[in-house]
């Protein structure tokens, strides 16, 4: 059976790398693709090179543009599929603490707030997809309630890995709180050939193509019904840090985010 034919899916920061590939992969399933990107020249040529697919841009380090993005997607007929695929990593020098158009750190921002926000959004729109697959990472460390932003010390490769505990934590709240609607999270592999992987300067350990084969796998078991609320390491079942799976913990994570996002609106 093929999950993926006549499926309209959205695969954030599709333009290169794991995104890309993921894209194209879906797309000779038969599914319609919405490949995104933040730079609208970028957007179109990859969009030129999936078949059936539509494009849409929209920066994701702006809660403003994720607000119009959601916008724009409530235009046309809902998505069956939404891979939360975008990110950015520690960067090149991971002391040099960025921060997004809202004032957020820059991984917390792109990582985590911006999915939180176009996924959270498109329910209260009544305008949600079928299934969820967020891209996560198996490097994670637990969050600081005391300094979410990494404002002091600040460490890129830190920032990072808690902003991906962030959306795995955040997954599995989605998962209890919209049973009917299919969710999980997957590390589609380590130290793939991606340019976020090249900025840090490491030694790449696999291919895109490899890691974006991780992401179908988990795509059609989700939509398929297969496991839900549900971390993958590549396409088995794993075990995230404990800190995930606490419940106060993914309530305490959800209300901060909601404030940040209100904190933006008003800003």
């Amino acid at each position: 059976m093929n999950e993926f034919r006549g499926k309209r899916v959205l695969v954030t920061g599709s333009t290169d790398g794991i995104g890309f590939s993921t894209a194209g992969k879906l797309s000779a399933l038969g599914a319609h693709v919405v490949v995104h990107g933040r730079d609208p020249e970028r957007v179109q040529r990859a969009s030129a090179r999936v078949p059936r697919s539509e494009s849409l841009v929209a920066d994701l380090s702006s809660l403003g543009a994720v607000r119009r993005l959601v916008e724009k997607l409530k235009e046309s007929p809902p998505l069956a599929l939404l891979i939360n695929n975008a990110g950015v990593g520690a960067g090149p020098s991971r002391g040099s603490r960025r921060t997004s158009a809202d004032g957020f750190e820059l991984c917390w921002a792109v990582n985590f707030l911006a999915p939180f926000a176009l996924t959270e959004w498109l329910v209260l729109d009544r305008a949600s997809p079928r299934a969820v697959v967020n891209v996560a990472s198996l490097g994670l460390e637990d969050i600081d309630f005391d300094d979410p932003q990494t404002t002091r010390g600040y460490d890129g490769l830190v920032a990072y890995r808690r902003s991906k505990l962030a959306m795995i934590a955040w997954t599995f709240d989605l998962a209890e709180r919209f049973p009917l609607m299919r969710i999980n999270a997957v590390h589609p592999g380590t130290f793939l050939g991606s340019k976020m992987v090249q900025e840090m300067g490491v030694a790449t350990q696999g291919t895109v193509e490899s890691g974006a084969e991780a992401v179908v796998d988990v795509a059609r078991r989700t939509l398929g019904g297969d496991g839900h609320g549900a971390f993958f390491d590549q396409k088995h079942e794993a075990h995230a840090r404990e800190q995930a799976y606490d419940p106060q913990v993914r309530r305490r994570l959800r209300r901060l985010a909601q404030d940040q996002v209100r904190q933006a609106a008003v800003a």
